[in-house]
C-alpha cells in the first residue's frame, strides 16, 4: 500500500529542475488543446493566426523554459519574452502568454544578482515589442500597453516580495540560532564554574589545612579522606555534565543523574564544614509542590555563596537558611567576616553575575554585599510559579 504521506518528502529529494518541468509541460498541454486556441494573453487587436510550426516552437519557448526558472531566473526570463513575443506578433495568442507574468514572479523571487539591469533591459524590450505591433496595427493604445506594463511590474513586484521575506525570515533564523548558541554557551561556563570552583576551592582549602597536620595523624587522615571524597564527587559531577553536552545523550541516559535540589544542601553545608568552615544550617518549611527549576537555582546560590565563604573568609562562623514559602523560595547565606582569606584559586566575579542572571532569569530578586556585623551576606528571591 502506497504511504502518501510520504509523497511529499520524496518529491522533495528531485532535483529542483525536474520538480519545475510539469508547470511548464501543463501549459503546453492546454496550449495545443484546439478550443483554447485564440483565448490567450492578447496586446492589441491583431487578427488570431492559425496554428502552425511556428506557433508550436513560441508555445515551447515560452513554456519549457519554465523548468529553469528557479536554476537560471535570468536565462528563463530571456527565453520566455521571446516567445512571448513571437506570440504576440504572430497572433497565436496561447494559452502559454501565462508564462510571463509567472516567470517574472519567479524572476523577481530568485533573482540575486544583476536585478536593476535586467529590469531594465525587460523594460527596453517590452517598449520595442510595443512599437513592433502599433507598426502591425494592433491599434492598443498607449493607455494599454501602460496599464499591462504595470501588471507585469505588479508580477515582478509580488516576487521580489516574497525574497525579501524569505531573506528576512532567514535572517530571523540566524539570530534565533545565534541566541541559541550564546545561552548554551553562557549556560555551560556556569555549569562548569559552579561544579569545578566550588569542588576545587573545597580541595585547595583541605589541603592548606593538612600541611599543619602531620603532628596529628588522626586529623590528617580524615582531612586527606576529606579531599579524596571532593575529588570523586567533582569527578562525578563533572562526568555528568559532560554526558548532558554529549550529542549522543538522551532523556533515557539523564536518568542516571539527577538535578541537585534545596533538599541537596544538608550535603553541601556538610562537605563545607569538612573544608574547616563553621557552618549553622537552618530550613524553614517544605515545598509547596515541585519546582525543579527554583530548587536548582536555590542550590546554586548556596553552593557559590559557600565556595565565596571557603574562598574569601575561611573559619568565619557562616549561616546558612533557606525558607520555603507557598510560591517562593528564599535563600540567605551571611558570614561575620572573622576568617582569614586563603590562597584558592582567584575568580573574576563570574559567580556573582551569574547568580543574578540566574535568579533574575526567574522573575526573582537578589543582592549580594556587606553584612551589618563586618561580613558579607548574599540573599536570594526565586519565585516557584515561574518559567524554568
Amino acid at each position: 500500500m502506497i504511504d502518501f504521506r510520504r509523497l511529499p518528502g520524496l518529491w522533495e529529494r528531485y532535483d529542483v529542475t525536474v520538480r519545475d518541468l510539469p508547470l511548464g509541460l501543463l501549459l503546453v498541454a492546454m496550449s495545443l488543446v484546439p478550443s483554447l486556441h485564440g483565448v490567450g494573453t492578447q496586446l492589441g487587436y491583431l487578427p488570431d493566426r492559425p496554428f502552425d510550426a511556428l506557433g508550436v516552437a513560441a508555445v515551447a519557448l515560452e513554456c519549457l523554459p519554465l523548468a529553469v526558472r528557479r536554476r537560471w531566473p535570468d536565462v528563463c526570463l530571456a527565453l520566455v519574452a521571446a516567445g512571448f513575443a513571437i506570440d504576440q506578433l504572430r497572433g497565436y495568442h496561447t494559452v502559454a502568454g501565462t508564462a510571463l507574468p509567472i516567470v517574472l514572479i519567479s524572476t523577481g523571487a530568485h533573482l540575486e544578482r544583476s536585478r536593476r539591469p535586467l529590469m531594465a533591459v525587460a523594460s527596453a524590450a517590452y517598449v520595442v515589442l510595443a512599437v513592433a505591433l502599433e507598426r502591425q496595427g494592433a491599434g492598443e493604445g498607449v493607455e494599454g500597453y501602460v496599464t499591462f506594463y504595470l501588471a507585469l511590474c505588479l508580477a515582478w513586484g509580488a516576487g521580489a516580495w516574497l525574497r525579501s521575506t524569505r531573506a528576512a525570515e532567514a535572517e530571523r533564523r540566524r539570530h534565533v540560532a545565534e541566541a541559541t548558541r550564546t545561552a548554551e554557551r553562557t549556560r555551560i561556563a556556569r555549569e562548569l564554574h559552579d561544579v569545578v570552583t566550588h569542588h576545587v576551592t573545597a580541595m585547595v582549602v583541605q589541603a592548606e589545612a593538612a600541611r599543619y597536620l602531620t603532628a596529628a595523624p588522626d586529623r590528617l587522615e580524615e582531612t586527606l579522606t576529606a579531599v579524596s571524597d571532593t575529588g570523586r564527587r567533582a569527578i562525578t559531577d563533572l562526568r555528568h555534565l559532560l554526558d548532558l553536552l554529549n550529542p549522543d545523550h538522551t532523556a533515557g541516559a539523564a536518568a542516571g543523574g539527577r538535578t541537585a535540589s534545596t533538599g541537596d544542601i544538608a550535603e553541601l553545608v556538610d562537605q563545607t564544614r569538612r573544608a574547616g568552615q563553621p557552618v549553622e544550617f537552618v530550613r524553614q518549611g517544605e515545598p509547596a509542590e515541585p519546582a525543579g527549576g527554583a530548587e536548582f537555582v536555590a542550590y546554586r546560590v548556596v553552593q557559590e555563596a559557600l565556595t565565596n565563604a571557603l574562598k574569601y573568609a575561611h573559619g568565619s562562623a557562616t549561616r546558612v537558611r533557606v525558607r520555603h514559602a507557598e510560591k517562593e523560595i528564599t535563600v540567605e547565606i551571611a558570614n561575620d567576616g572573622s576568617g582569614s582569606r586563603t590562597r584558592s584559586p582567584g575568580g573574576g566575579g563570574r559567580g556573582l553575575t551569574g547568580l543574578r542572571e540566574r535568579v533574575e532569569a526567574l522573575d526573582g530578586d537578589f543582592t549580594a554585599g556587606p553584612g551589618a556585623d563586618g561580613g558579607f551576606a548574599v540573599t536570594a528571591r526565586i519565585p516557584t510559579g515561574s518559567r524554568s
